[in-house]
Formats: structure tokens, C-alpha cells, sequence
């Protein structure tokens, strides 16, 4: 590899002396030679790649591509001028070849190919490469926030989030230098003509002038070089050319060009079929040439029934495949049979986890065998919540269900309806911020996971959207976040019994004793499954289960409440509980006065049943109003509200609070590490 870094060094070194130093006619052949090797690699790997950024080096390629053959020009000329028009035998070879004993056709051949490369394709690709990089830098703003949208709602990891943003980054920046490399094409053209056009007039009079021969004589030498020279030079011009058109109209594919070309085409044998009779009624024609287009047509019909053929063949095929499986997998029972048999009346009173019924225009999202994705971000998101708070989420069951609206979903956690919503497949929600840049038409709804204004539109308006401010979200991540946050809102019922004993099991990997010491010697498996969704209940990860099995042997002979187990277990985890919700160093809380927290205090009553509250309505009322008055003041500030009290007063003004603010992060002075900064941004008071 460090060999290949000097050659590459050195060769560009060469380029640049090139044009000072002359060069013998045979080390020229050999760098024409080299020249239209390097565009033929060049052009083929630009067939070959999937996607533009693997092969991003093309815009550096095409300067150094570039002032090659700038320098060979300078040389040949050098060669031309000042060698009587003996230039190497690869100028003499190409300017032969093209005259063919004709200078004027020739010359005028040269002269097409050169306004080919210089009007059609270098034009073409300047104006494409020009408005991809606008496009492409005008979408980054959105696809980042996209990003950073998948990335809080647990569908990527952090790593994964840096991969794509790394992507975009260098998505812009190839474009961006595409658009200024373009120009290096279109100035070698111009420089290409003006040089051909100098070669040939001062090669004429200088022959003249030195008596190389009659005017016949010096005419034809010099047009031979003259074209050579000129062909030679636009041959890799127009591969390159090619090239840099075809990389910057290729989009992203999970194939090469030919392959997709070879697929695409052969995908509709019909069209070959028609396309064969349609020549065979243009060889009707008087004075059209008949054996060329009927050889042609005859290749067109064998194809198109070939792959018609081969296309009946398959689908015969797989229709026999699926009846045979239908024929395997099935019984002819009717109703009444099958449900004799007690053991499939059970099937009937099974209740599933988590369960999700899908109208039929959203089958295709959620099924598989259609190319739906839906079980990947369902896994990607499974592993995200192990890695965060530490408990495996159980499979969801996927039903359709023809009482739904087509568009509609509804998700159930263990048989019972907790959410639904409606998803327009073709088209893409976006996110109103808080500031929009500009409207934009749609449907007007609201994001059911979050609550969020909305709209519903079309693909064509997506990047419009995208730099108007608007976060733009696929229907499948729509689906997605939706029940990825109904799942962590009830986390807490789908922690199973079965999920405990794997917990533990996994557990006695790394600390077999506390295990042993704490279940069931201290605390039976129904007690820390309760400890463990109070927990989960509050968003508490349950990662460590080590350090809570710790606290639990600690506490577990003396106390028997497992709310008060749980507030121990809350402080034993305070590093965790303040990353999750300090940020910057520093945590914004809103805090209890010292009234509310005596007035708590001293209304706490127990029984044998456990402890309870007991303050009348309206004071109660007065927390309330207080507490959401100081969060409405503060919602500009902070996202979710976290509430801070004494040790003591956590847990009763949580369940208070819980019947009218839900979603409010309650927090004692005991559960947030000493390294982190207070900062009490409001103050809940009794008027």
C-alpha cells in the first residue's frame, strides 16, 4: 500500500514535468498508451459501482486525468512543430486510420466527435452534477433531523445514527466537488480544439518555411499529426466524459449498471415481442434494407418467446408449490369437528403479549413475504430496549383484521385495545417544528405516538418539505415509533414471571451467590416481579440486576414493602437514574415547597394492606393547579417535567400526582449523583 501511495505520487510528479521536459516519441507512445487504459478502468468501474460514493475519488481522478492530457498535447506538439510531423507511432496510427486517404472527411470526423464530447455529454454532465449538489445540500437539514428522529426513538443505534450522518456528509461533499470538476472537462475541450487548431496551422507554415516538401506534401504530414494528435487526446476525453456523466445520473442500486440494464429489460418479454412485429411491418416499407431489419426482428420474437416461456414457467411453478403446501397444511375439518377436541378450544383463551391488527392496506408494510421490513425494525428496536433498560421485549403478533379502515392499526397489550391510528401508505408525515421556514400542502392529523402536528404528503414534496423545516418520516417509522412507545410506556405489565427466571438465569452467569442469597431465601419471584415493573414503570432500567439484587439483600429481612424496597433499590441505581436524565452536567427540576412537603408528611396514614395519603380534594387541587401552572410556565425550557422532593415524600407525591400529569418524572435528592449540577428552575407552592 505505501508502495502504491509513492507510485501514484510520483506519477502526478511526472504529469507536471511532462510539460516542461520533451519527450522522445517512443516514452510518448507508451503514455498514450497509458492515458486511454486509465479511462477505459475508469469508465468500466463507474458501470460497475452500486452507488456514486464508492467511487468518490472521481472528481480528484478527473483533475489529474485531465492535466495528463494536457501535457501530453504540450508534448506532442513540442514533437509535431519541431519533428517535421513525426509525432510516435500512435499519432501516425490513429490520424491514418481516421483519413483514410481523405483529409477534408477526416478532419471534419474529428471535428463531430470533438462537438460530441463537448456540447452533448460534458454539457449534460455539468448541468446534472450542478443540480445534484443544490438538491443534495439543500436535503441535508432533513435527513439529519430524520435521523436524529430514528435515533431517539430507539429504531438505530448511536453508531449507526454516525454512520448515516457520516454518509450525508460525504454525499454533499462529493457532489459539491462533481460540480467544480465538471468544469476541468469542459475546459480540456476548448483547450483540445484551440491546440488542434494551432498544431495544424503552425505545423503548415513551418514546413513551408523550412522547405519540408511541396504544399501538398506538408498539408498531408501535418493534418495526418494534426488529427492523430487530436483523436488520441479526445478518445480518453470522451471516456471520461462518459464516465462523469454516468456517475452522476446513477442512482442507488443494489446492482451494477449492466446488471440492472440486463434485468430491466429482459423483465418485459412482451415488449421485445411487439417491438420484433413492428419491425418486421417496418421491413414493408420500399427501399428500407430487409435483411438487416428482419435479422433484428427474428432476434427480437426468439427472445420475447423465450422469456415468455421461461416467465409461464415459473409462475406454473410456484402456483403448483403453493398448492402442494396448501394441500400438506391443511385438514377438511368443519367447525363443529375440530372444536370437539378441548385441546383446541384452549387456542381460543390464548392471549398474546403485545398484538397488533392491521387494516389490508397496510398488510404490505408488516408482511414480509411482500418485502415489508416491519420484523427488522421490530428486532432493531428489541435489542435497543434490552440495551437500555435492560428487559427483553416478548414477540408481537401481527393480524389483519377486516372491521378496520384499510388504513387503520390498533395495538393491544395483553388482549385489550391501548392505542390505534391511521397511516396513508404513499405518503410521508411530516413534523411541524416550532418554526416553519414555509407551508406546505397535505392532510392535517396528528403524530400518534408523540401528539405532534402533522401533515400527511406526497413524495414529490418531501425535500420541499425537508428544507422548509419539517421532519419527514416514513409510514413504516410512523408504525413503528408508535408501538415502540406504547411498549415502553407499559413495559412494566409485559415483565412476566418467565422473564424473571431468565433475568436471574442470566444473572448467576456473572454473580451466582447474590442470586442464590436473594430468590427465593429473601424474596419470592412474585415480590421482585412487582420491584422490578415499579421500576420499569418510571422508566428505571433494570440493567444491573446485580446492584438490585444487592439492595434487595440488604433491606429484603427488614422491610417487606416492595414500593419501599423499590425507593432503596431508586438510590442504589442514582448514577443511572441521573444519565438518563441530567443533561449537560446539569439537571433543571422543578421543586416542592417546604409546606407541601410537611403538609405529605403528616398525612401519611398505614394499615395492614400498606400506606396511603390522605389530604382532602381541595388541597389536593391546589398541589395540582400549582404544579401545572409551573409546568406550563417552564414547557419552553425543559421537554419533560422532573419534579424533585425529599427521600421520603418521592413516592406518595408520585402517586398524587400520577391521576392528573402522568407523564411527570418525579425524583428525590437521594437519586441524583453528587457530580451533577441542581438547577430548581420553579417551585410548587400551596396559595
Amino acid at each position: 500500500m505505501k508502495l502504491l501511495n509513492n507510485t501514484i505520487t510520483l506519477f502526478i510528479m511526472l504529469i507536471i514535468l511532462m510539460i516542461i521536459i520533451p519527450l522522445p516519441a517512443f516514452l510518448l507512445d507508451l503514455m498514450f498508451i497509458i492515458n486511454i487504459s486509465l479511462s477505459i478502468i475508469i469508465l468500466l468501474t463507474t458501470m460497475y459501482i452500486k452507488e456514486a460514493l464508492q467511487f468518490s475519488i472521481f472528481p480528484s481522478l478527473l483533475l489529474i486525468t485531465t492535466i495528463f492530457r494536457l501535457a501530453l498535447n504540450i508534448s506532442s506538439t513540442r514533437l509535431i512543430l519541431g519533428n517535421e510531423g513525426q509525432a510516435g507511432a500512435v499519432i501516425e496510427t490513429f490520424g491514418n486510420f481516421v483519413l483514410q486517404g481523405n483529409a477534408v472527411i477526416g478532419f471534419i470526423i474529428f471535428l463531430i466527435i470533438v462537438i460530441i464530447q463537448f456540447l452533448v455529454i460534458t454539457k449534460g454532465t455539468e448541468r446534472v452534477a450542478e443540480v445534484s449538489a443544490r438538491f443534495t445540500l439543500d436535503a441535508m437539514p432533513g435527513k439529519q433531523m430524520a435521523i436524529d428522529a430514528d435515533l431517539s426513538s430507539g429504531l438505530i443505534t448511536e453508531q449507526e445514527a454516525k454512520t448515516r450522518r457520516y454518509k450525508i456528509q460525504k454525499e454533499a461533499d462529493f457532489y459539491g466537488a462533481m460540480d467544480g470538476a465538471t468544469k476541468f472537462v469542459k475546459g480540456d475541450a476548448i483547450a483540445s480544439i484551440v491546440i488542434t487548431l494551432i498544431n495544424f496551422i503552425a505545423g503548415v507554415i513551418i514546413g513551408m518555411v523550412q522547405g519540408t516538401g511541396s504544399f501538398s506534401d506538408v498539408l498531408s504530414i501535418y493534418t495526418i499529426a494534426t488529427v492523430g494528435d487530436g483523436l488520441v487526446s479526445q478518445l480518453p476525453a470522451l471516456l471520461i466524459s462518459t464516465a462523469a456523466g454516468m456517475i452522476v445520473t446513477r442512482a442507488a442500486s443494489d446492482s451494477s449498471l449492466s446488471t440492472d440494464i440486463s434485468t430491466q429489460f429482459i423483465s418485459q418479454p412482451m415488449v421485445l415481442l411487439v417491438s420484433g412485429i413492428v419491425l418486421i411491418a417496418m421491413s414493408l416499407i420500399p427501399g428500407f434494407p430487409k435483411l438487416q431489419i428482419l435479422t433484428i426482428a427474428a432476434v427480437l420474437i426468439f427472445l420475447g418467446v423465450n422469456l415468455l416461456g421461461k416467465q409461464k414457467q415459473v409462475a406454473k411453478s410456484e402456483e403448483q408449490r403453493e398448492a402442494i403446501e396448501q394441500q400438506a397444511s391443511s385438514e377438511v375439518y368443519d367447525e363443529e369437528t375440530y372444536y370437539r377436541n378441548i385441546d383446541n378450544i384452549y387456542e381460543l383463551i390464548q392471549v398474546d403479549p403485545i398484538e397488533m391488527e392491521v387494516g389490508y392496506s397496510l398488510i404490505p408494510l408488516v408482511d414480509e413475504s411482500t418485502g415489508g421490513s416491519f420484523i427488522d425494525r421490530i428486532v432493531m428496536f428489541r435489542r435497543q430496549f434490552a440495551v437500555e433498560m435492560g428487559m427483553v421485549v416478548p414477540s408481537v403478533r401481527l393480524k389483519d383484521n377486516g372491521y378496520l379502515n384499510p388504513n387503520e392499526y390498533l395495538i393491544k397489550i395483553k388482549g385489550e385495545e391501548i392505542a390505534r391510528g391511521e397511516i396513508l401508505v404513499d405518503y410521508f408525515l411530516a413534523l411541524e417544528p416550532n418554526n416553519v421556514s414555509g407551508t406546505i400542502d397535505g392532510i392535517d392529523t396528528i403524530e400518534p405516538a408523540y401528539g405532534i402536528p402533522s401533515k400527511w404528503i406526497t413524495k414529490d414534496k418531501k425535500e420541499l418539505a425537508e428544507i422548509y423545516g419539517y421532519t419527514v418520516i416514513d409510514p413504516l417509522s410512523v408504525l413503528v415509533t408508535h408501538l415502540s412507545e406504547i411498549v415502553k410506556k407499559h413495559a412494566h405489565e409485559l415483565l412476566s414471571r418467565q422473564d424473571i427466571n431468565q433475568l436471574l438465569a442470566n444473572a448467576k452467569k456473572s454473580n451466582e451467590t447474590i442470586v442464590e442469597e436473594v430468590v427465593p431465601n429473601l424474596m419470592s419471584y412474585g415480590n421482585l416481579q412487582k420491584v422490578l415493573g415499579n421500576l420499569l414503570k418510571e422508566g428505571v432500567p433494570i440493567k444491573d440486576m446485580e446492584t438490585i439484587l444487592e439492595t434487595i439483600s440488604d433491606y429484603a429481612a427488614s422491610i417487606k414493602d416492595t414500593e419501599m424496597l423499590t425507593e432503596y433499590i431508586r438510590q442504589a441505581l442514582k448514577r443511572t437514574v441521573t444519565r438518563k436524565w441530567s443533561d449537560g452536567g446539569q439537571i433543571k427540576v422543578i421543586t416542592l415547597s417546604t409546606d407541601i412537603e410537611k403538609l405529605i408528611i403528616n398525612s401519611i396514614n398505614k394499615n395492614e394492606h400498606g400506606s396511603y395519603l390522605s389530604i382532602d380534594p381541595q388541597t389536593i387541587q391546589k398541589i395540582v393547579t400549582s404544579l401545572l401552572e409551573q409546568i406550563e410556565k417552564l414547557k419552553e425550557i425543559i421537554n419533560v417535567p422532573i419534579i424533585l422532593t425529599s427521600p421520603f415524600v418521592r413516592i406518595y407525591f408520585k402517586k398524587l400526582v400520577d391521576q392528573f400529569y402522568p407523564n411527570a418524572i418525579v425524583l428525590s435528592f437521594n437519586e441524583i449523583d453528587n457530580s451533577v449540577q441542581i438547577q430548581a428552575i420553579g417551585n410548587v407552592e400551596i396559595n
